[in-house]
C-alpha cells in the first residue's frame, strides 16, 4: 500500500511513493525510470497512510536541491536482497560532499571483490538522492552510470561541493 506524489525540480519531475512505514520509492527523470516507478506502484494498492512521509520527503528533497539540507530524516522502507540492502546502507554512510569508489563501497558492504555487484545495486537503488548512489564514482574518480544521467550526477556532486 503506497501513496504517491510528484515534485518538479530543475532536472524534471521526481516521483515519490511512501507507505505507512516510510518512503519506499523515488524515481528520477528520464521517462524510463518513471515507467518503472508506475509499474511498481501498480502492483500495490493506493493508501493514504504514507502521506505524512511523502510531505516530509518532498520538503527535504526541495531543501537538498536548494543547497539547504545535507542529511535526510524521512524514514525509509527499503525492499531488496541482503547484499543490495548492505550496499544501500553503505551508501547512506557516504558523507555529503564526498565520493567513494565502487570498490570502497563493496568493502564497506562486506564483499571487497564485488565492485560490479555494487554497480548493480546502485542501478536498482529504489530511493536515489536520499540513498546517495550519485556519490559513487569509478576507480579514477570518473563519473559512471546514474539513473538520472551523468549530467544530473555531476550537478548533484557539484551542488554538494564534491566536484
Amino acid at each position: 500500500m503506497v501513496a504517491v506524489a510528484s515534485l518538479d525540480t530543475p532536472f524534471g519531475p521526481l516521483l515519490l511513493a511512501a507507505s505507512e512505514r516510510g518512503l519506499c520509492r523515488l524515481a528520477l527523470p528520464p521517462a524510463t525510470e518513471h515507467l518503472r516507478f508506475h509499474q511498481w506502484v501498480q502492483r500495490r494498492r493506493l493508501d493514504l497512510g504514507g502521506e505524512a512521509f511523502l510531505a516530509l520527503a518532498v520538503r527535504e528533497v526541495q531543501e537538498y536541491l536548494a543547497g539547504d539540507r545535507r542529511h535526510f530524516t524521512v524514514p525509509l522502507e527499503i525492499e531488496g536482497g541482503e547484499f543490495f540492502r548492505r550496499v544501500w546502507q553503505a551508501l547512506l554512510g557516504i558523507p555529503y560532499g564526498q565520493t567513494r569508489t565502487y570498490a570502497a563501497v563493496a568493502t564497506a558492504a562486506g564483499r571487497p571483490r564485488a565492485a560490479r555487484a555494487v554497480g548493480a545495486a546502485c542501478a536498482r537503488n529504489p530511493i536515489p538522492l536520499i540513498i546517495p548512489c550519485h556519490r559513487v564514482v569509478g576507480q579514477n574518480e570518473a563519473l559512471t552510470g546514474f539513473a538520472g544521467g551523468l549530467a544530473m550526477k555531476e550537478a548533484l556532486l557539484k551542488l554538494e561541493g564534491a566536484r
